[in-house]
């Protein structure tokens, strides 16, 4: 809850943007890149100054970014909602290791790299009884945005300690802006009314490319999106 009383929420409208509600947290973050210009942590650069309601762009065209000015209108967006309403568990891929099991959804991929580094995500759980190894899996996998990565230990996820927020992706390595990275199991409802699974870690596409809509799927990249 906000302190205003009202329900943190966001809301994808039809071919329009997303209501968000609950005076949910929002700021600009880069992800920092090595010198392989692969993404290996996350840096805020800006907090914007919140209200109980405010309406962000999904089509990527407004002026205002990143708030919506009605350009989808104009631009006749077809926001269509294309992802499948499957939940995590049913679309994962188990890859077990000896001491970290890490499951992998990848539908849910937007290219945000950082499971590329030291070998990748799925080497480091496939060693991790090498316990450089295994901090670096776990690592990488709680700096997915999307959630599509997650590193169990004993049979339990490991999931960030974050903030109900949303961050507005600034990805210097390729050259673009990404996603909108929805933190903190924020309630995303479809605009048919029907609710999303709830999830610690969600990318929604902002550049309006995406094949998985409202699911960011890295198009952002080839379009080279500028928020």
């Amino acid at each position: 809850m906000s302190p205003g009383g009202k329900t943190r929420k966001i809301v994808i409208t039809a071919n329009g943007p997303y209501l968000v509600s609950g005076a949910v947290p929002l700021r600009r973050e880069v992800a920092v890149p090595n010198d392989e210009g692969d993404p290996v942590e996350w840096r805020e650069e800006e907090k914007l100054e919140p209200a109980e309601e405010y309406s962000l762009c999904r089509c990527g065209q407004s002026e205002n970014k990143p708030y919506c000015d009605g350009s989808h209108l104009r631009a006749e967006f077809d926001g269509t909602e294309t992802c499948d309403r499957l939940k995590y568990e049913e679309k994962c891929r188990r890859i077990p290791g000896p001491e970290l099991e890490l499951s992998d959804a990848e539908e849910y991929c937007a290219e945000a790299r950082f499971c590329h580094p030291e070998g990748g995500t799925w080497h480091l759980a496939r060693h991790s009884d090498d316990p450089r190894n295994k901090e670096l899996a776990i690592t990488q996998a709680c700096n997915c945005p999307s959630g599509r990565l997650t590193v169990w230990k004993d049979g339990k996820p490991v999931e960030p300690e974050l903030e109900p927020s949303i961050g507005l992706v600034e990805d210097p390595a390729a050259e673009c802006s990404g996603p909108l990275r929805a933190k903190g199991g924020i309630p995303i409802e479809s605009s048919d009314g029907t609710p999303y699974e709830t999830r610690n870690r969600v990318t929604l596409c902002r550049c309006g490319h995406s094949k998985n809509k409202p699911l960011c799927d890295g198009s952002h990249r080839s379009a080279h999106f500028k928020a």
